[in-house]
């Protein structure tokens, strides 16, 4: 029955490829990336691939596997921690330092994972905010974070001893190249038959279970890998502003993260990059403003939850449009 059960996921992939108009807005919406530096602040688009990278990231495991994690903010700091540490420190290339901060994200990950598996539902989501914070208390008071002052002066160095990063430009098309790599990483996971076992797994654990899969196993490998993406995020983030603080340890980033999920669309991969745009945008140009930005970020959560529970793109796909859409696809 196992093995009926991936001849069956193994044709789902095979329907899973994009159609002429999909490559089509995706070859637009590269373009546009690429374009953008010359047209917008290049420092304010990187900071909005880098959170639209960790909000992907974090939907590999709450919109595909059905996993909801409050301690997300481990990885994405500890891994700016870790690069920071790696570039300023020992005076490793880039490469070198964001490759130190994934690895160590997803042992991190691992660690977490290995204890947060055992449980469900509210219960896990408890365990990941503990773990989280527990180590959010170890950057506290360790000496290689430098405790409340963080990391600063990261320099961005030369990209294999050639590039220099410390031009904006420059810069700014190394995140986006790890942007696309990242999220073409997530797309082929969960067009894969591992990523259709994920989807069975959120959907009935029980049936999956029946049919012979060690469901511990493959939440932990997914988890392990929304750790080392957000962990690629926090890396590079750490790059682009040079300095790694508690700010990126704390249970709010786990929030915001969440709240960048949810307004974009659980379980599409286009949301999360709508929603990680729409708040970072709000939070950058309401902050010289007189509203508060978290009031306006929780009155626009409000709305979204009330009118459009799907998130945005969700909502999209689910409108006569999107279903229009998608039949062509098939």
């Amino acid at each position: 029955m196992a093995e009926t059960a991936l001849t069956s996921l193994a044709r789902q992939e095979g329907k899973s490829g994009a159609s002429p108009l999909q490559i089509a807005l995706i070859l637009i919406a590269v373009a546009a990336l690429i374009a953008a530096p010359f047209f917008f602040y290049p420092i304010f688009i990187m900071k909005v691939l880098c959170f639209a990278l960790f909000a992907c990231a974090f939907n590999l495991l709450l919109g595909y596997t059905g996993l909801l994690s409050f301690g997300h903010a481990a990885f994405f700091g500890g891994a700016a921690y870790f690069t920071a540490h790696a570039v300023k420190e020992w005076g490793l290339t880039p490469e070198i330092g964001i490759l130190i901060g994934v690895i160590g994200a997803a042992v991190l990950g691992l660690v977490i994972g290995f204890l947060a598996i055992r449980r469900q539902g509210i219960y896990f989501a408890m365990v990941t905010l503990a773990l989280a914070q527990m180590f959010y208390f170890f950057c506290l008071q360790s000496e290689f974070t430098k405790g409340e002052d963080g990391i600063q002066g990261v320099p961005r160095g030369h990209l294999f001893g050639l590039i220099d990063l410390n031009v904006p430009i420059n810069m700014y098309y190394l995140v986006l190249g790890i942007f696309l790599i990242g999220v073409f990483a997530i797309w082929r996971i969960i067009n894969s038959p591992f990523g259709m076992i994920l989807k069975s797994v959120r959907e009935n654990e029980n049936r999956a279970i029946s049919l012979g899969y060690s469901v511990g196993k493959y939440k932990l490998a997914a988890f392990v890998m929304s750790a080392a993406l957000a962990g690629l995020a926090g890396a590079t983030k750490a790059l682009v502003f040079q300095f790694a603080t508690l700010t990126d340890v704390t249970w709010q980033m786990s929030g915001e993260v969440i709240l960048m999920t949810l307004l974009g669309g659980i379980g599409t991969l286009i949301g999360p990059i709508v929603g990680a745009t729409l708040v970072v945008t709000l939070q950058n140009y309401l902050a010289t403003s007189d509203f508060p930005v978290t009031v306006v970020t929780g009155a626009i959560f409000m709305i979204c939850v009330l009118l459009f529970r799907r998130g945005i793109v969700g909502e999209l796909y689910a409108s006569r449009l999107g279903r229009k859409l998608m039949a062509r696809r098939d």
